[in-house]
């Protein structure tokens, strides 16, 4: 005749100790309706828990520095043709305040559309507006490095010749006008871009921080 073990059960033993029963049921969660032990607690990570937010706005300081240096690149862009002549220093003709149509398709032209650019980086808080700061100010680059050389076949005028009595001088004339400038105003536009690209953790927290306060004025 075969004769039956008892079945062993663990989760009803008790500890040799003290007596108490051992439960090998499942951890009690948060949200279960069990209060949730410090085990089970979320741990702050310090990651707002909404990462969609920041992706339009911005802070103001991050193309404050790329636009301040942009609008005083424009203003230099658009002026120096007409003030550099009083300092000897200058395309031909080689006169105060002296305008002509080369000057200003391959001068004043790009200057202004540079320094709407830096405004625009600089006083922004749109993702998409400073970005589009930094491609008029890409743009404008562009052009003070490109123009001269377009001015005769698209009949934008005669841009003179370097006023210099040296070939050093000439040469610095020629970079300080447009191949020079227009270079780091393309420079400064690309870091503005590049920087407005990036979604950082400082952005995440202020939208958080926006979308916090909103909610308290609603109430």
């Amino acid at each position: 005749m075969t004769q039956h073990q008892p079945t062993h059960h663990p989760r009803h033993e008790r500890a040799a100790s003290g007596g108490a029963r051992l439960d090998s049921g499942p951890v009690p969660t948060a949200g279960s309706g069990t209060p949730a032990t410090d085990a089970t607690r979320p741990v702050d990570s310090g990651v707002p828990a909404n990462v969609r937010g920041g992706r339009v706005h911005v802070p103001r300081t991050r193309g404050a520095l790329s636009g301040l240096l942009l609008v005083v690149l424009g203003v230099w862009g658009a002026l120096i043709p007409f003030v550099g002549p009083a300092f000897d220093f200058g395309y031909t003709p080689r006169e105060v305040w002296t305008w002509t149509e080369a000057r200003g398709w391959l001068e004043v032209l790009p200057g202004v559309v540079c320094v709407v650019g830096g405004l625009l980086l600089l006083a922004s808080r749109n993702r998409v507006t400073a970005s589009f700061g930094g491609w008029l100010a890409v743009a404008a680059g562009a052009w003070f490095a490109i123009g001269p050389s377009l001015a005769q076949p698209w009949g934008l005028g005669d841009l003179g010749q370097p006023g210099g009595s040296s070939d050093w001088m000439r040469a610095l004339e020629h970079i300080s006008f447009f191949t020079g400038l227009g270079v780091v105003i393309v420079f400064l536009g690309a870091i503005a871009i590049g920087r407005l690209s990036v979604r950082s953790m400082r952005d995440i927290r202020a939208a958080d921080v926006r979308r916090r306060d909103a909610g308290v004025r609603d109430e």
